[in-house]
């Protein structure tokens, strides 16, 4: 059994995992169809014609759990004057050189940037894949957009999400055991995120 403090609960982990798993599922499939060499992830999936079917529906679970989420956490994530000093100094952040660094809240500003990213990543997704997925209905010069817009997000998605995912297990230990178990020590809160501890969980 778990003990500790409360980090995220089960809808912000319910949220959480059903976006990167969507997310996941469509970079993989949309990997497979955007390079030849690439091309074998399509048999992971069920072959080719699985894949075409699959993925836009992929991308638009991802993009429906993700407004869920830009719901829940949206007002929590706006930057303000000690976000944009600490985003100053990320780089000491990154070296696990914490001295001088502004106190993180519950979200730390790399973690609100990321959010904010991948949002933008996400609409952008959502808009080309939409005129991707039916291009008998679209003018030409949308088509045009989006084929190459779509990629390119697509390539900003997939290397925020591997930045998340190198932060939350290699350099931040804990944080990915917080969003499985949802609870976190008073210990971490108070070496990660001080300010939150001091606001609301003292």
């Amino acid at each position: 059994m778990t003990t500790g403090l409360a980090r995220y609960d089960f809808a912000e982990r319910a949220i959480h995992w059903l976006s990167a798993l969507s997310f996941l599922y469509a970079a993989f499939t949309g990997l497979a169809m955007w390079s030849h060499k690439l091309y074998w992830l399509a048999g992971v999936f069920g072959g080719g014609n699985a894949t075409r079917f699959a993925h836009p529906w992929a991308g638009l679970i991802f993009a429906l759990v993700l407004g869920f989420m830009f719901r829940r956490w949206a007002g929590q994530m706006r930057l303000d004057r000690e976000d944009r000093v600490w985003l100053r100094k990320s780089h000491q952040y990154a070296m696990n050189q914490d001295e001088g660094m502004p106190e993180a809240g519950r979200f730390n500003a790399g973690q609100k940037m990321l959010f904010w990213l991948q949002s933008v990543a996400a609409v952008a997704l959502l808009a080309t894949g939409v005129v991707l997925w039916f291009p008998e209905w679209m003018p030409r010069f949308l088509r045009l957009v989006a084929i190459s817009l779509h990629p390119l997000a697509a390539v900003l998605a997939i290397a925020l999400i591997i930045l998340h995912i190198y932060m939350g297990t290699a350099v931040i230990p804990g944080a990915f055991r917080a969003m499985i178990h949802g609870r976190v020590t008073s210990g971490w809160v108070k070496a990660h995120h001080p300010k939150w501890f001091r606001l609301t969980l003292r």
